[in-house]
């Protein structure tokens, strides 16, 4: 039986979610938009889910935005500080997921917004005390961070984010995707933050913006008034159900992913007792229980991932969202150096990872690295 180790690309559904799915596709099959009975109960489904992700997230249903998943929520909220003040600061690393990394470097490129790139230590740490020297001292619009790395595990210091940006007057931008579920604390003074209903056990294809009441996102698209005016397009009711299941369970995540540290810890120390130079990425910073990210010297990495596949462990180099290509990974790249993190592979494990898988994992792994 093939071993998962790849939660943060995306979760297995929860069979909630399924059921729920299954039943708003039997019996909610109608537009959410039209105002007859079909449409009136997809509609149902639709604001049943808003107010399971607003209870999930801390925040009025008036404030989450439904989207097709959290590089769009991202999207939408970075237009927003774009639009309300061009050429201003924000401060960002180059830790964070794609969908900030490129968007900014793309606004910048197109002289939209001035970025400053934050410097990260050696454990994987933003330093966020360097903002105001790399601004030259002048005011900083907004902050756009992830709050876990998704590559590392690593928690960023986002009390100190909230601190500068208060004496700033500057908004924050939470990436929230892979702290879900998996933490306790959302940051819900932050201005907008995103969720993936995969990432928590729901369906690929729906996320969420959740936004303070005043941080308004512009509509990047035309064409309705659907999610308050926000994303035109018909809502998905059966997606928007998985949703919120999934959102209704992961209210008590946090509990069941801490309870992956020590396995966590015990599967590290096993790989680097037995596997020649391997070494943990940001194993001295605060990190996310479920994650680990190990480098393996003159290892290629995609080439490593490729020979696990083919011995039924399921694990992944770099984002997801980069799979399939043959760069380095800009975020481990960042904390290591291009050389060294060709070698980087990242295990990441959910509430349904046993001791045995990871037992069995790592007697693979240290057989395929001896060939």
């Amino acid at each position: 039986m093939a071993i998962y180790l790849d939660d943060n690309a995306t979760t297995s559904p929860h069979l909630e979610a399924i059921s729920a799915m299954q039943a708003a596709m039997m019996e909610a099959w109608g537009n959410p938009s039209s105002i007859h009975g079909a449409g009136r109960e997809a509609r149902r489904r639709v604001e049943r889910a808003r107010a399971q992700v607003a209870e999930l997230m801390g925040c009025g249903i008036e404030d989450v935005v439904f989207t097709s998943g959290a590089t769009e929520a991202l999207h939408l909220s970075l237009h927003k500080l774009c639009s309300d003040s061009p050429e201003a600061w924000v401060v960002s690393s180059k830790l964070e997921h794609p969908a900030v990394r490129i968007a900014l470097e793309k606004m910048s490129c197109e002289n939209r917004i001035r970025v400053a790139w934050l410097p990260v230590d050696g454990h994987g740490v933003a330093q966020i005390s360097e903002a105001p020297r790399l601004t030259g001292g002048e005011k900083i619009h907004a902050f756009c961070m992830q709050q876990v790395n998704s590559e590392t595990g690593v928690i960023q210091p986002m009390a100190e984010v909230f601190s500068l940006a208060r004496s700033h007057g500057a908004s924050v931008v939470v990436d929230t995707a892979q702290a879900v579920g998996r933490l306790p604390t959302l940051w819900p003074e932050a201005d907008a933050r995103v969720v993936a209903a995969h990432k928590i056990g729901g369906p690929k294809g729906i996320g969420a913006l959740i936004t303070r009441p005043g941080f308004r996102p512009h509509a990047v698209f035309g064409g309705g008034q659907q999610e308050r005016g926000v994303r035109p397009g018909t809502s998905d009711a059966a997606l928007s159900a998985g949703f919120g299941a999934a959102a209704s369970l992961a209210l008590t995540g946090a509990q069941r992913y801490a309870a992956l540290a020590p396995l966590r810890d015990a599967f590290e120390a096993r790989i680097v007792d037995q596997v020649r130079g391997a070494w943990v990425v940001g194993q001295g910073a605060s990190r996310a229980p479920h994650v680990t990210n190990i480098l393996f010297p003159n290892w290629n990495a995609p080439e490593l991932v490729a020979a696990l596949d083919l011995e039924g462990v399921y694990v992944s180099a770099g984002s997801a969202c980069s799979a399939g290509t043959v760069d380095v990974s800009t975020a481990i790249a960042a904390i290591v150096g291009v050389y060294k993190a060709r070698g980087a592979v990242r295990f990441s494990m959910g509430p349904s990872t046993q001791v045995s898988d990871l037992e069995r994992a790592a007697e693979i792994i240290v057989r395929v690295l001896s060939r």
